[in-house]
This record gives structure tokens, sequence and C-alpha cells, in this order.
């Protein structure tokens, strides 16, 4: 009789149309730190390694797809497609797509304060599960993944149309300015390991544009880049 866990790794499994071998892999990238910070039943491995290597599947795959797809753009063009689809917004997006905060492991306080829909934790994730698959498939698997998941953002990038989030869209609009190089800066870190805040300084030479805070570097990023954006047009 399975688990209300074992029934939603299952029903995970069905939505992304892969079988794992080794569910520990599948079950660590389906769980927070705030999981396993609060957990009583010892060392609970969590999804933030994971989340490492699928963030480096993912740009390899998105990379090798728009370099064949797009023989005719340019580095700087193709470096602006994969930015737009590989950036935190973008994954987060397609979690949601596949419902993918339904089925993650996450410490009271989270799944408390929305941690289910925080863009932060569902890019984290969706990175995680794609170093899942490169781990219990392999590249190709990973890679089929990575196409069906993302090939729609692929092609609203390329035409310009996907969304694009703040730290892109300030690049755009500096490089056109200055060849002075953004930079982003922690000036800060609050709260507990499972529930920290970062607080990141975005600067430009000298001047500082905007002080962002999140419940990750990259939320946290964001915003910097967002109050920055808003300084600047």
């Amino acid at each position: 009789m399975f688990d209300k866990m074992s029934r939603k790794i299952d029903e995970f499994q069905s939505i992304i149309t892969y079988r794992f071998k080794d569910i520990v892999v599948l079950k660590e990238a389906l769980t927070h730190s705030s999981y396993a910070k609060e957990s009583k039943n010892g060392k609970i491995a969590y999804n933030e390694r994971l989340e490492f290597l699928g963030d480096s599947i993912l740009g390899l795959v998105v990379s090798d797809y728009i370099f064949n797809r797009y023989a005719a753009l340019p580095e700087g063009e193709l470096t602006k497609i994969r930015a737009n689809v590989v950036c935190e917004s973008s994954l987060a997006e397609r979690a949601l797509k596949i419902d993918l905060g339904k089925f993650l492991r996450l410490g009271k306080g989270e799944q408390l304060s929305g941690g289910r829909k925080r863009v932060s934790i569902l890019a984290d994730a969706m990175e995680a599960v794609i170093g899942a698959l490169y781990i219990d498939g392999g590249l190709d698997v990973a890679r089929k993944f990575v196409l069906a998941t993302f090939i729609e953002n692929v092609e609203l990038a390329a035409r310009g149309k996907l969304n694009k989030d703040y730290k892109t869209q300030l690049q755009e609009l500096w490089q056109g300015k200055s060849k002075e190089k953004i930079c982003y800066k922690v000036v800060g870190e609050a709260g507990p390991d499972h529930n920290k805040i970062f607080e990141i300084e975005l600067s430009i030479g000298s001047r500082v544009l905007g002080i962002g805070k999140g419940k990750s570097k990259k939320e946290a990023e964001q915003e910097s880049a967002k109050k920055a954006l808003e300084k600047m047009v």
C-alpha cells in the first residue's frame, strides 16, 4: 500500500513521463532544505546539489539546441535567447505548468508562507529535477525532458516575446549605454540556514543603483535589478 509520498512520487513520474530506477534520487530533488532541517529522522538529503548539476545540464541542452536551430544568429543573440530561457522566472513558469510545487517536501514554515508557489523555490526545484534525470537516466533522458518542457519558451525568446527577467532587461539596456560592468554583491544575510534572507547590492562603477532582498541570491539580484531599472527608465 502506497503512503502519501509514494503516491505523489508516482503521480509526478506520470506527469514527466519518466520512471526513475532510483526513487531516492527523485525524492532528493523534491526535498527543500527547510524540510530536511525540520526533520527528526536524521540527516535527509535535499536538492541543492542536484540543483547545481541541473543548472549546468539545462544550460548545455538549451545552448546546443539554439546553436543548431538558429544557425544564422550571432553569439550575442544566442546568449540573449539562452538567458531568457534559463532565468529564474522562466524556470518557475515551467514548474507551475507541471504543478511541481504540489510534489515538493517543504518545512512547515515554508508551506505556511506560500513556498509551493515561490518563484525561487520552484526554479531551484526544476533545476534539481533536471539534475536527477541526468543522474538516473543520463544526458539523453535529461535532454528529452528539457526540450519537451522548455521548447515553447525557446521559440518565444527567439521571437522576443518571452517575458524577460529584470537582470536581462537591465543588461540589454545598459549595453547600449556604457561598457562599465554591472556588479552584484551580497551585503547582508539574516535568518537561519533554512529560512535565510539575502541582501544584494547592485552597482555600476562607484554608483549603487539598487538593493534587493530575497530568500535566494537569485531572487535578491532580481529585486535589485528591478529597482535599478526603475531609476533608469
